[in-house]
């Protein structure tokens, strides 16, 4: 099992990463100058991918040097596995396109699906987003919080992705607390899925920290959502089991696993949500530069990412945004990456078996 540094323990990682870098001639105030930087976001418009990626947008403008035009692209299709592999025969290292994405790219590339075209762990990680997540339920559910789970006053209905993209650590959790529900499967992003629980047609649903704060919170303070739990955070013992800091009131899968059964959870089961879940939230979103971009391109992202996070307006939109988290730069989460995309055999072998046999995903 990986055990992966606690969110403060990467925190500290960017104080120390950044606070030795010389300014490289690449680093120069017109490297950027006259040019467009191209985001390629693979899913469609309102999921919290998007939403990141057009809150990062005016900062990256402004401060990467030479303050290019950011353009934010979708490129949906195939639970994003479309877009990575065109930004793997397309993108050239010049560091004029970056693909920004989460865990619906990197399982898929973990569990070695036929479809993947693109090699996540050839390319070189610029920044990441580390994020939480909230599980939440329709009040025509009659859930009123984790205790009722597995009494619902109805089928429980899941909208998502794919099996094997983001959705992936949030139905490990619903394996390893053994919910009773039906995951419908297909949508273009979570923005499409968080849309078919507004119009009930789904009444258990997920949202990463950008949208659940953006989309969701307006509908639990009209009571028509009900926050059962988070995801939860790595806490100082590596355990996925510390609450989220965004949302210190919502229990998490740890504590929920807890109060339904009165343990601890453990077993392959708990592994591979931890694995999955920690590798999900702990780098969130990933922004990727190609195979083969130089070291002062990613040098230049380095400062920058620090600039942006001692920005007072990205302190303060951050709150609201995506949760107040920090970006962290290459320096602080390659090497942990590099070893997220390696899980162990039984893990690995569980999920393949899970996800073949439950979700009819061919690998």
């Amino acid at each position: 099992m990986i055990l992966f540094p606690p969110l403060k323990t990467l925190a500290a990682a960017v104080l120390v990463a950044t606070s030795g870098f010389a300014v490289s001639s690449a680093q120069a105030e017109d490297f950027y100058s006259g040019k467009t930087l191209e985001v390629v976001v693979p899913f469609g418009e309102g999921g919290a991918t998007y939403v990141a990626a057009k809150f990062l947008e005016p900062f990256l403008e402004k401060h990467l040097p030479g303050n290019p035009q950011v353009n934010v692209r979708t490129r949906p299709g195939g639970g994003s596995i479309l877009g990575a592999n065109w930004f793997q025969q397309n993108a050239e290292p010049d560091g004029e396109t970056i693909l920004f994405t989460t865990s619906s790219t990197s399982n898929p590339y973990v569990l070695g699906m036929d479809a993947v075209e693109y090699d996540l762990a050839a390319m070189r990680p610029a920044y990441s987003l580390p994020f939480g997540a909230v599980i939440y339920v329709s009040p025509r559910t009659g859930i009123e919080s984790s205790a009722d789970l597995h009494s619902p006053d109805t089928t429980l209905i899941y909208g998502g992705i794919a099996a094997a993209a983001s959705d992936l650590p949030v139905l490990l959790a619903f394996e390893l607390l053994e919910l009773d529900l039906r995951a419908v499967l297909g949508f273009d992003g979570r923005g499409p899925a968080r849309l078919a629980f507004e119009r009930g047609e789904t009444n258990i649903d997920f949202q990463f920290t950008p949208a659940y704060m953006s989309q969701v919170v307006d509908m639990v303070e009209a009571g028509s959502a009900v926050p059962i739990m988070s995801a939860g955070s790595v806490g100082d013992d590596g355990v996925l089991s510390a609450r989220d800091l965004a949302f210190p009131d919502y229990p998490t899968v740890y504590e929920v696993y807890e109060e339904l059964y009165g343990e601890p959870p453990s077993g392959v089961e708990w592994d591979a949500f931890q694995a999955i879940g920690a590798t999900t939230f702990n780098f969130g979103l990933t922004a990727y530069l190609p195979e083969g971009t130089p070291d002062e391109v990613v040098e230049i992202f380095e400062q920058t990412i620090a600039a942006i996070n001692d920005d007072p307006d990205y302190q303060e939109q951050s709150q609201d945004a995506i949760g107040g988290y920090d970006l962290l730069p290459a320096s602080a989460v390659t090497d942990s990456l590099s070893e997220a995309l390696q899980p162990s055999d039984e893990v690995r072998d569980y999920l393949r078996t899970l996800l073949s046999e439950k979700y009819d995903v061919e690998l």
